[in-house]
């Protein structure tokens, strides 16, 4: 007798548990050799330099156009470049953070 859809949905397949221990024993193998190179730490260094720079030109350019468009006697120049960099010291604290958690 053929099983209906609903059927299906509760059991799972018999080898799911076997496809479950090898990717697991995969990632705890890959934990203990961590073959990290120089490319690998030059690449974090590229990563969180970027991720406080974006931030910071974006700030610079929108406080640009804010004092040509209001100009005043609050900078905003000044002020988006001091948001600008604190959002991206926060964004690299996040990926560094991300990446410590990994190991």
């Amino acid at each position: 007798m053929a099983k209906t859809p609903d059927e299906h949905r509760h059991k799972p397949p018999a080898r799911l548990g076997e496809q479950i221990g090898r990717r697991a024993g995969r990632k705890l193998r890959a934990r203990k050799e961590d073959r990290r190179s120089a490319w690998f730490g030059l690449g974090m260094f590229g990563l969180v330099g970027w991720s406080v720079a974006v931030p910071t030109l974006l700030g610079i350019a929108a406080g640009v156009w804010l004092d040509r468009r209001w100009p005043g006697q609050v900078s905003w120049t000044l002020t988006f470049l001091i948001i600008g960099m604190a959002l991206g010291c926060i964004n690299a604290w996040y990926w560094i953070k991300q990446e410590s958690e990994r190991d």
